[in-house]
């Protein structure tokens, strides 16, 4: 029995501080986190900042290019997006032969702020030397400086990027690690170029020392940049890298703010219809289960600030579709518990004593619990994984919301229900 209340109490204390996290306009000491962890909201809510970039694709071929803007979108959302959590809107457009990108960043007003998020990532490219025909027009002294020549491989074949120091200078150099494609592509050039010069090229800049001779085919999918980098360019450039180097160059064409297309209004609509939705659950459990409907209406209670805690904790970006998997993953919160009570009924009818009932309750009700969750938890995680924006928010507000949900139901419920439910 001491189990059970310690359990109890704990719960009730982590309850309590959700409340003071998830609103920390009481006393101290909670208040403070209101400038620590704000609330985040999304763009269709407070509005931001609109970026165009023109993609250069001079260089790329007509076949590579619909790859080449995938590739591009998915660099810049993951340098403003991590998580996925910061729902930044790209979306591509052509129009003749010009290939934009349109980022729209939620609750950003300072436009360079924004080109700050989207930050200088470096355009990657090798480039190889050139043959040069001897003609009319060519002077010897052309014929003696080596003339280079862009290859296919550029940073949209790079797996990884790491300092390493030179054992013999002591200064930085940058390791560079190409996925499977880019390993390929690298021997093929390397074996084309043997006795010739290959340079390493960022953001189309070549130094004095960003050229090699290649003495012999180079396998494995590794290179290096051994330019005259101090530590902190060093750092700079591999973080960059890391972060998602260019598949092609991009120049910015147009800046905006955006207001907010939905506004506090529906914000405001939609905390009350899921106010509303959460009365109407809490009235129907207790006037159906009454004593169990009791506990299933607190355990819900504990679910809403335990889950509203964690978003804030994670810095989740709220927009009006993450809110609506959250007031969804509400509903989707009983249903354990009516499988829970509808077994405990059963078992009672039965001829169980009240306690023995209750754990067999929860015993035969956990396989249609896991099953039904795990469902939708691998919905969520789809929805996640293969969208973006809005709709991935949606999901990883489910996603959270169903996994608090059956820590709600099956601890908090079983807790309260083993404590206060007498033989």
């Amino acid at each position: 029995m001491r189990r059970p209340i310690f359990l109890f109490f704990l719960i009730i204390i982590l309850a309590i501080t959700a409340v003071f996290f998830t609103y920390p306009k009481f006393p101290q000491p909670f208040n403070w986190l209101e400038n620590k962890l704000p609330w985040k909201l999304g763009l269709d809510l407070i509005g931001g900042t609109q970026l165009v970039y023109e993609i250069d694709m001079n260089q790329v071929a007509g076949n590579d290019r619909d790859s080449v803007v995938s590739g591009l979108r998915d660099v810049i959302e993951k340098r403003v997006n991590l998580f996925g959590v910061a729902e930044p809107s790209i979306v591509s457009a052509k129009e003749g032969n010009s290939y934009r990108l349109i980022i729209e960043l939620a609750g950003i007003k300072d436009v360079k702020e924004a080109v700050n998020q989207i930050g200088s990532t470096p355009f990657l490219e090798f480039y190889e030397q050139a043959e040069i025909a001897v003609g009319a027009s060519t002077t010897p002294a052309q014929t003696d400086q080596p003339q280079f020549a862009p290859t296919v491989l550029t940073g949209r074949y790079l797996k990884n990027a790491q300092i390493i120091i030179d054992q013999t200078t002591g200064s930085p150099q940058i390791s560079l690690q190409f996925n499977d494609e880019g390993a390929k592509i690298f021997e093929d050039i390397t074996a084309k170029n043997v006795g010739k010069l290959i340079c390493i090229s960022i953001d189309r800049q070549i130094g004095e020392n960003d050229c090699a001779r290649v003495n012999e085919k180079i396998s494995g999918g590794k290179a290096q940049i051994t330019g005259q980098f101090t530590p902190e360019e060093a750092k700079r450039i591999v973080s960059r890298f890391n972060a998602g180097a260019l598949p092609a160059p991009i120049s910015l064409v147009s800046q905006n703010l955006v207001g907010a297309s939905l506004g506090q209004e529906s914000l405001k609509k939609a905390v009350y219809g899921g106010l509303i939705g959460t009365l109407i659950i809490i009235v129907f459990m207790i006037v159906y289960y009454r004593v169990f409907g009791i506990f299933a209406a607190i355990a819900l209670i504990i679910y809403i600030f335990l889950s509203l805690a964690i978003f804030k904790l994670l810095s989740i970006t709220m927009t009006l579709s993450g809110i609506a998997g959250f007031i969804l993953s509400i509903g989707m919160a009983v249903d354990a518990n009516i499988l829970i009570f509808e077994r405990t009924k059963e078992e009672i009818k039965r001829g169980l004593t009240k306690i023995t009932a209750i754990e067999e309750g929860f015993k035969r009700a956990w396989p249609s619990i896991k099953d039904s969750n795990v469902s939708t938890i691998i919905t969520s995680i789809i929805l996640y994984a293969f969208t973006t924006g809005f709709v991935k928010g949606f999901g990883l507000t489910l996603f959270i919301g169903v996994l608090i949900s059956m820590f709600s139901a099956i601890t908090i419920t079983r807790t309260m229900m083993r404590i206060f439910i007498k033989k």
